[in-house]
């Protein structure tokens, strides 16, 4: 009896030790299928999958209208994906396919898939800063201003020539430039041109508050003549310590009813920019812009003024002076005079120093 007991009991052990041995192979065998899955599932989903050059970032141009194919090509054209495959995998299973948003967004080095789809996904873009100043027509406005953001400068022109549209805000082609105040916009790459036309209206009044407007009436003009001013001052001087006084010269011509003589007007007339000594010649020319030949403020701004010029005229001296000349030092200055006589001879000097330094044109 204890025999079969023995026999039987070391048959149980082997069957619990073939089930145990059973059991750790299999444990062991998932651990490896699950390390295996694991790890595939990292390196689909969280391991690094992008590149930039130098490890920087990269901005990436999700046009309007852009679908799941567009925006595949945009990343590899651009050699932005390392491992496509995985990209794509997880980008379907995430449904970015249907989620495509256009804007800019920035691409930073090293980010997972996971991280690029969620931002793709999201429409989380970068905003752009749109800066312009120095702008003296409508075509370069556009033209800087399509640099920054989707639209082309054929849209944004089209608006600014639209006289109907234009009629919406209060302006006409003309004097449409006064509208736009120079400073640093934050807007998003997508904008459209006329949500970009919304914006800079609203921008327009918030700056022409209460204060400035006031200022507008007691020297009586309205606000779009007042930046028309400031276009004839920004081009007068970069000297916003002396705006205020070449504003209240030109303020003291208006109100004697002269001409402004303003020989940057001339300039603008011809279209020459590069002129840098204004001649009779050039005072001749049949414009509405030719301040020499025609009465009170041009048609329309010479430029876009900028804040400092705008509110130089707000803020114009009060003095007697009705001249005003370049400094024979070429400092940027200028020379005041309140008599035509003492005029004279600030300019001769001015005239004898671009002579001696053969300044023609």
């Amino acid at each position: 009896m204890e025999y079969y007991r023995s026999k039987y009991g070391r048959s149980k052990k082997k069957k619990k030790s073939k089930f145990a041995r059973f059991v750790i192979v299999t444990l062991f065998i998932l651990i490896i299928v699950a390390t295996a899955i694991g790890y595939q599932l990292y390196k689909v989903i969280l391991k690094p999958n992008t590149w930039v050059r130098d490890r920087q970032s990269a901005f990436l141009y999700v046009p309007t209208d852009s679908d799941y194919e567009d925006l595949k090509e945009l990343l590899y054209e651009n050699g932005l994906i390392i491992n496509r495959l995985n990209f794509e995998w997880l980008a379907k299973r995430k449904n970015l396919p249907n989620n495509i948003h256009s804007g800019k967004y920035t691409i930073k080095n090293g980010m997972s898939n996971d991280e690029l789809i969620n931002l793709l996904r999201s429409g989380n873009q970068t905003p752009v800063k749109l800066i312009f100043n120095n702008i003296r027509t409508k075509q370069e406005f556009a033209q800087r201003i399509s640099l920054e953001i989707e639209p082309d400068s054929a849209d944004i022109i089209g608006l600014l020539d639209d006289e109907a549209y234009l009629s919406i805000f209060g302006f006409s082609p003309e004097i449409i430039l006064t509208m736009f105040i120079p400073n640093t916009y934050e807007v998003y790459w997508n904008i459209s041109a006329r949500e970009l036309m919304d914006r800079m209206y609203a921008e327009y009044n918030n700056f022409w508050n209460v204060a400035r407007r006031q200022k507008a009436d007691l020297i009586g003009l309205k606000p779009v003549e007042v930046s028309i001013l400031a276009s004839v001052v920004e081009k007068e001087t970069n000297k916003d310590d002396e705006k205020p006084a070449i504003a209240g010269v030109y303020m003291n011509r208006l109100k004697m009813n002269w001409r402004l003589q303003a020989d940057p007007t001339v300039v603008f007339a011809w279209g020459d920019f590069e002129i840098k000594r204004v001649l009779n010649i050039h005072k001749e020319i049949e414009s509405p812009y030719n301040t020499y030949i025609y009465n009170g403020l041009p048609p329309g701004p010479i430029c876009i003024p900028s804040i400092a010029s705008i509110d130089a005229v707000l803020n114009k001296e009060d003095h007697k002076y009705l001249f005003f000349c370049a400094k024979d030092d070429f400092s940027g200055y200028h020379v005041f005079a309140s008599s035509n006589a003492q005029h004279g001879i600030n300019a001769d000097k001015y005239r004898r120093a671009l002579d001696e330094r053969n300044i023609k044109k």
